[in-house]
């Protein structure tokens, strides 16, 4: 069984939007049609101790208290005391899910999103805290020689990069279609920015294949579906369900194959007229059934 992490605390906050709703979307369809090999668990619960390993004490307080109201809402959401609640279910499903991964050697996720571009000291883009980068670190500290993140958003993870660059024991892929959260990489640290969807699963293919996987014990990846050519925040025309299909079995299997730990997180994705409610659940399922495929080839 694959453990993928979530509660009813990642919806608490009043804030109805895509980032704050769709975990709940998706874990009412497991209910009513359940993917044979997941299992939904509740995540550990996460302190303001682990959050201050890289968040600043003035950001965390705000986000908990509203106050400055400004910084509170610095991600874009409209600050309630529920936002602290699900700020911190999310990133404590990240880290829970890395944490079962490693250990168990295993495949591992949670259905948060809003992660990848928050900052040490102010959030971004949907981005509360950043539950990625903490995961990494956390691992490192746990015992993993080096911990290999994959990001395939639509945009870019400058949020993870700034808290991971200085850490030459973490690695980020980000391969994105959109600029938004741009950034420089440190080597060996590699961001491409895909503006043909011909490129893109060959780009993804090259660079997994460019990576040493047993240089790793853990992979964290951020599966977001806002590529998706009917996605009005970053989708790339061409990106179809069926290339998304793909790309999840690629990420999977290459570290299926590698016998690589991986802790997967459903990233983003958004829900408008050409793209509704069903499809984004369809979107973000592809992960879990690759994940569920991926256990059984391993």
């Amino acid at each position: 069984m694959v453990k993928v992490y979530y509660s009813p605390e990642y919806i608490s906050a009043r804030e109805e939007f895509d980032t704050t709703r769709k975990s709940g979307w998706i874990a009412d369809s497991l209910q009513s049609d359940p993917i044979p090999g997941i299992e939904l668990l509740p995540p550990v619960p996460i302190t303001e101790t682990m959050l201050a390993t890289f968040h600043s004490t003035d950001y965390i307080n705000a986000v908990k208290t509203g106050q400055p109201r400004s910084l509170a809402e610095s991600q874009g959401f409209r600050w309630d005391p529920g936002l602290w609640t699900t700020a911190c279910a999310h990133t404590a499903g990240m880290l829970t899910a890395a944490r079962t991964a490693l250990a168990g050697k295993t495949v591992a996720g949670t259905l948060s999103s809003g992660q990848h571009h928050a900052h040490a000291h102010h959030g971004s883009g949907f981005c509360t805290f950043n539950g990625i980068a903490l995961a990494a670190h956390e691992a490192i500290r746990e015992g993993a020689r080096r911990v290999l993140i994959i990001d395939l958003d639509a945009h870019c993870a400058g949020g993870t990069h700034a808290l991971i660059e200085n850490e030459p024991r973490i690695r980020q892929l980000d391969i994105a279609v959109s600029d938004f959260d741009g950034y420089t990489p440190c080597n060996p640290n590699r961001l491409i920015l895909i503006k043909s969807a011909a490129n893109y699963l060959p780009t993804l293919h090259s660079n997994l294949a460019g990576l040493e996987a047993a240089a790793f014990d853990l992979c964290i990846y951020y599966a977001g579906m806002d590529p998706f050519e009917e996605c009005y925040v970053g989708g790339l025309e061409g990106i179809t369900f069926a290339l998304l299909a793909e790309r999840e079995r690629i990420v999977f299997d290459w570290c299926a194959k590698h016998k690589l730990p991986l802790a997967f997180g459903l990233g983003d994705g958004y829900v408008n007229q050409n793209s509704p409610r069903e499809r984004l659940i369809a979107l973000h399922q592809l992960t879990l059934h690759a994940a569920v495929a991926s256990g059984r080839k391993a």
